[in-house]
């Protein structure tokens, strides 16, 4: 009789689960595409399609060619796609071979929020800031629906948005690390901290004009320990007591970075009061990427200060997949033989597993709040 029950009962938690399973496919947003706006952090191709594209081994790993993106293969923006089952996003400046039917990408590398009196050329700076970037989906929205509407052929209509499909889209924002880089080399740590304020208000206008656009889900994510990466490590030659944080990262950079996550989340709680038809769910990339730099031996990687592609001995620097003369010979810096071991692709950008290892990690809603996963992420 027992066991009986005992059978009942597993199969009454089996149907619930089913079911529970099934409502929670049923409330998945099934996003039709994906507006991504950024840095080069999730450039898949925009800077490259600007200036000067990008080189081997850039690509290597996933695309086997350059892909316009600053890695040896996917970004998280990739992983994120996948993980909605939609494709790569092509770069909105991207003319040859574009199809933006499941949505576009306006990052580019170099991109600041707040914009910068600097050339690409002198400190890799963007022109195109996030209100550029704005105003370009501005554009690309207005003229795509007006294509659309007067297409005459269904082969034309297949490479362009659905119009009524901008305001089920997912909206991705992961932008603000160039605002610190900047800010690290043109003030003191005082003065930059006084500037965060009017950069997240210039934050807060690219969503409110979004919305304004009829974006209504957006995905916010944060910035991450740029104190981290193995070029700032590197350029504190002798480090004194108190310089380094308990990862062995620059704490000063560190700290800057938690403090401009700290008033981007708060602004974007404040979004959300004001934007009552929009779901705002802010994403503490800086947590993930802490939690891989602070277990990368147990997670298969080499420490976070390994650079893979790139040659940086002393001032020495040739960046990854450039040639340059030191000491009267020639340097060629290529990659290590195997990138999925390392965290670090040339010394500021990650990996594609690195990349892929971070993804995995924020697409759940662990790393969110609200805690919801990206599936889930419209209102």
């Amino acid at each position: 009789m027992k066991m009986k029950m005992n059978m009942k009962m597993k199969m009454v938690f089996s149907v619930a689960s089913i079911i529970l399973i099934s409502m929670a496919d049923s409330r998945a947003c099934n996003f039709p595409a994906i507006y991504n706006f950024g840095d080069s952090n999730s450039d898949t191709g925009g800077i490259s399609a600007a200036f000067y594209p990008t080189i081997l081994p850039c690509g290597q790993t996933f695309f086997h060619k350059t892909a316009g993106r600053g890695c040896d293969g996917r970004l998280i923006i990739d992983f994120i796609a996948k993980q909605l089952e939609l494709p790569y996003l092509s770069a909105y400046l991207n003319s040859i071979g574009t199809n933006f039917r499941h949505g576009a990408n306006f990052a580019t590398g170099g991109s600041t929020i707040r914009r910068q009196n600097e050339s690409v050329f002198e400190n890799g700076i963007s022109p195109f800031s996030l209100d550029i970037q704005v105003v370009q989906f501005r554009q690309f929205k207005n003229r795509t629906i007006d294509r659309y509407v007067e297409a005459i052929d269904d082969s034309i209509r297949s490479t362009l948005p659905v119009p009524e499909e901008f305001s089920k889209a997912l909206f991705t924002i992961d932008i603000g690390q160039n605002d610190l880089s900047a800010g690290f080399r043109k003030m003191t740590n005082d003065q930059f901290r006084k500037a965060i304020p009017d950069i997240i208000n210039e934050f807060a206008t690219a969503v409110e004009d979004l919305y304004k656009e009829g974006a209504r889900a957006f995905w916010v994510h944060n910035t991450g320990p740029i104190g981290c990466i193995p070029v700032a490590i590197r350029s504190v030659s002798n480090p004194k007591e108190g310089d380094l944080d308990r990862n062995g990262c620059v704490k000063e950079q560190n700290d800057a970075a938690l403090e401009f996550n700290r008033q981007l989340k708060e602004r974007v709680v404040k979004l959300r009061a004001n934007l009552l038809d929009a779901s705002l769910v802010y994403v503490d990339v800086y947590a993930a990427k802490i939690k891989l730099i602070a277990n990368a031996k147990e997670e298969g990687f080499m420490e976070k200060g390994a650079i893979c592609c790139g040659y940086h001995e002393g001032l020495n620097h040739v960046w990854c997949g450039n040639r340059k003369t030191i000491n009267g010979s020639e340097v060629y810096a290529g990659s290590c033989e195997d990138p999925s071991k390392f965290i670090s692709w040339d010394g500021v950008h990650y990996t594609e597993a690195a990349n892929q290892w971070i993804a995995n990690q924020i697409v759940k809603g662990s790393f969110s709040d609200p805690q919801v996963p990206i599936m889930h992420a419209c209102r």
